[in-house]
């Protein structure tokens, strides 16, 4: 296993954007289809370390893996999934893709940037209110960064998204762009289908290595992530679930309900013919609050806190809301979490904070003009911009 994660470190330091041929973990082999082929698109192995979080119960311990720190214009968990996605639409002949999300959306950022990395073009279709849905969407966060790479953006509403469906939305747009000669390849929200659980299959393999064999030493007995479309929770799931890890899989939703993402990880479970019930492998708990992409004071307070004491910026849609709920429950739940080794993926996003800029300003300060006495010298030349 070590000499697979040292290869896989040197591809994607020295060969970044290159195709890979991919040899799934023994532990993962029975799963069914196989990926033969994987893009170099993230920096990985992403770090693992130490996160001293406040108040925490009586000898628990809480790490944090970095998959924020996968790339600059990538970086999140996205690009995992989009290692694997994009190679199979490379191998369809592909000339674009499709995606859809939020008008936020992490995934499509990434998929917008990855895809012409790749020299292919890419769609949006971004979910946006009925209030805006006919105006331009503008250029905070994730979208300055889509539009800046050229994607081309179809804006629906929330209730169009929401009755209609996102299949059909992209099978719409497949259909019109195929008719104008296109070759399309569909990707799903979030990346999350059975294909797109490869990519945090692989990263148990990575995080098996970083805890036996690198540097942390640290056996886990859980692992907590947010789900928001499924994907990532499916994969670090069965991963977990098959390899020698072994660690206990909670998810914090962060839109729809519990039993929503259990019944569609069962889905891409039963994709892979895993052969395993998604309620066996993962608990799944309600951290939506008042609703996706919103929040209330309290976590928004959470999120700077965090920030300003240990130096690690959460976003507030998905790693925030996680986090947020983990601590409420450790707060409440103090015997449960006693003692407990806890590896916690932060899965990026901090473009997303840039819609949050009028809720955060009263949360932040600590800035003035600097008091310069009038008797302080003035020499003229000193400390001209050049």
């Amino acid at each position: 296993m070590a000499s697979t994660i040292q290869q896989k470190q040197l591809q994607s330091t020295s060969e970044f954007l290159k195709l890979r041929s991919y040899h799934p973990p023994s532990w993962a082999s029975n799963l069914n289809p196989l990926p033969s082929h994987a893009f170099n698109l993230g920096h990985f192995p992403t770090p693992i370390h130490k996160w001293n979080l406040p108040n925490l119960p009586k000898d628990t311990e809480v790490w944090l893996k970095r998959d924020d720190l996968s790339g600059m214009q990538l970086s999140g968990n996205k690009i995992r999934k989009l290692e694997f996605l994009l190679a199979d639409a490379v191998a369809q002949g592909a000339d674009c893709i499709i995606t859809i999300g939020r008008i936020q959306s992490n995934h499509c950022r990434a998929a917008a940037v990855a895809a012409k990395y790749l020299n292919l073009d890419c769609f949006l279709i971004l979910q946006t209110s009925e209030l805006l849905v006919e105006t331009d969407p503008g250029l905070t966060g994730n979208l300055l960064v889509e539009r800046l790479v050229g994607a081309h953006i179809d804006l629906v509403s929330k209730e169009e998204y929401s009755s209609i469906g996102s299949l059909t939305l992209t099978n719409l747009l497949k259909g019109k762009l195929i008719k104008e000669g296109r070759k399309p390849y569909v990707i799903p929200a979030g990346g999350s289908n059975s294909l797109g659980t490869w990519g945090y299959i692989e990263a148990i393999r990575e995080i098996e290595h970083q805890s036996q064999e690198g540097a942390i030493k640290q056996n886990f007995d859980d692992i907590i992530s947010a789900c928001g479309s499924g994907g990532t929770v499916a994969g670090l799931s069965i991963a977990s679930w098959l390899s020698e890890l072994k660690a206990k899989v909670t998810a914090f939703c962060i839109c729809d309900e519990p039993e929503h993402f259990y019944d569609y990880l069962q889905g891409l479970l039963d994709g892979l013919e895993a052969g395993v019930k998604s309620h066996d492998i993962v608990k799944i708990e309600n951290a939506k609050g008042i609703g996706y992409g919103m929040n209330t004071a309290e976590e928004l307070k959470f999120v700077k806190e965090i920030a300003e004491t240990t130096g690690v910026i959460l976003d507030p849609v998905s790693s925030g809301k996680a986090a947020y709920g983990m601590m409420k429950d450790m707060a409440q739940n103090p015997a449960k979490w006693q003692g407990r080794k806890i590896l916690f993926i932060h899965t990026g996003g901090l473009l997303g904070l840039f819609d949050k800029n009028d809720e955060m300003t009263s949360l932040v300060g600590k800035w003035r003009r600097m008091e310069i006495d009038k008797s302080i010298p003035r020499i003229d030349g000193i400390g001209k911009m050049l």
